[in-house]
């Protein structure tokens, strides 16, 4: 099986992101499908032996082109809306419910996401307790929390901000809130 690269152009136009940002971002998606199907198609060719470091290699490598390749679709899949978030409604009542209010849960979010370091910030559902999570991840393949469901993705590497932002990763902060889907987002809540 191969992966095609999404269409996230209709993106282009959102405030606060410019469309060179949004098409170099895009541009880095797209070597993310295209490595994930180069690795595929190695293993595919490869004895499976544990102890070829090359099949090894490839094997560990897959985890990192295939997590960045759908992280970013996570990204842009949840951004593009012009609303905001219906606090009444089922997330903003569970937001709510677990940071106090959503005004506490997003500076808890906002907080994360300037935090020292490049990666993701993931609101996270466990698919076991239903419970929220603002967590960050560093590298695309690590820190992941095991069972539970990605609801919200922001992009924290520097390509994420610094064409139209430089260090201002808080400008970008706010931009990126301005754009957030809060359709997309709720939908994924399980």
């Amino acid at each position: 099986m191969a992966y095609t690269a999404k269409n996230f152009s209709s993106l282009i136009g959102s405030p606060g992101l410019s469309e060179t940002l949004l098409k170099n971002h895009f541009t880095l998606y797209e070597g993310y499908v295209a490595n994930t199907n180069k690795l595929l198609d190695l293993l595919s060719k490869k004895a499976k032996d544990a102890t070829n470091p090359e099949y090894a290699e490839i094997k560990r490598h897959f985890g990192w082109e295939f997590d960045g390749m759908r992280l970013h679709e996570y990204y842009f899949e949840n951004l593009g809306g012009k609303t905001a978030i219906d606090k009444a409604g089922k997330l903003g009542k569970k937001l709510a419910e677990k940071f106090g209010s959503y005004e506490a849960w997003e500076e808890d979010f906002k907080a994360t996401g300037k935090m020292r370091g490049v990666g993701w910030i993931i609101l996270y559902q466990d698919n076991v307790t239903g419970d929220l999570f603002n967590v960050w991840i560093g590298e695309h393949d690590a820190g992941h929390l095991a069972g539970c469901r990605p609801l919200l993705v922001m992009d924290v590497w520097e390509h994420a901000f610094m064409i139209d932002y430089g260090l201002k990763r808080p400008d970008y902060i706010e931009a990126f809130f301005k754009n957030i889907n809060w359709e997309v987002v709720q939908g994924r809540l399980s």
